[in-house]
């Protein structure tokens, strides 16, 4: 399966408590959560609903994960109107979880993953399948990239600077070239870039 990470991010690179629930990521004392909701126009809305539909599995970080199970995983279609397919997807198709905490996850079809990271998701892409899909979950696509475990990067940037946050790409770290693959500005200035690594960058003089 290609892992490919689907990420909301503001123009400074912010990816904490993009939807702004009360509990949902007050990490450092952030206090600017829900900088994501109701900014996509109704095609980037139909985006995120396909590309659900997409995955063949889910790979969460431990927070995503129980936030996701405690909505995705509690709530009913009705609760989510326009949303239908990511909640018949995310409760249909395999989750995995890369945690050293969680031992009884109690959202049906998911599985901790234990041991050797690494080599468990090395596993997972080797599996047949289209997509293995990481949302959310800012510091596990940190380490994914830092081991060269991303085969695809969707960004999905709101055209809005928190100022603070957790960022998605730290100020110390590993670095990456990328190739735009598509790319797209829906009505409201939300920006969708995929992107697939390329290696290292050069740098001049070199």
């Amino acid at each position: 399966m290609k892992l490919s990470t689907i990420t909301q991010i503001t123009l400074d690179g912010v990816v904490q408590a993009n939807g702004g629930a009360s509990e949902e990521d007050r990490r450092g004392g952030f206090e600017r959560g829900g900088w994501a909701r109701g900014k996509g126009d109704a095609g980037t809305r139909a985006f995120i609903n396909e590309t659900y539909q997409r995955a063949d599995a889910f790979l969460f970080g431990r927070r995503t994960y129980d936030l996701f199970a405690a909505s995705w995983g509690s709530l009913t279609e009705a609760d989510v109107p326009g949303s239908e397919p990511v909640m018949r997807a995310l409760n249909a198709r395999p989750k995995y979880v890369a945690s050293t905490g969680l031992t009884d996850p109690a959202w049906s079809g998911s599985t901790v993953l234990t041991g050797d990271l690494k080599a468990a998701v090395a596993d997972l892409k080797a599996k047949p399948g289209g997509e293995l899909q990481v949302h959310g979950s800012g510091t596990l696509i940190q380490w994914l990239l830092a081991n060269d475990l991303v085969d695809e990067m969707t960004l999905m940037v709101i055209p809005v600077v928190v100022g603070q946050g957790a960022r998605l790409f730290p100020q110390n770290g590993p670095d990456h070239a990328m190739n735009l693959i598509e790319s797209r500005v829906d009505s409201n200035g939300v920006a969708i870039q995929v992107y697939r690594p390329a290696g290292r960058p050069s740098y001049w003089p070199n």
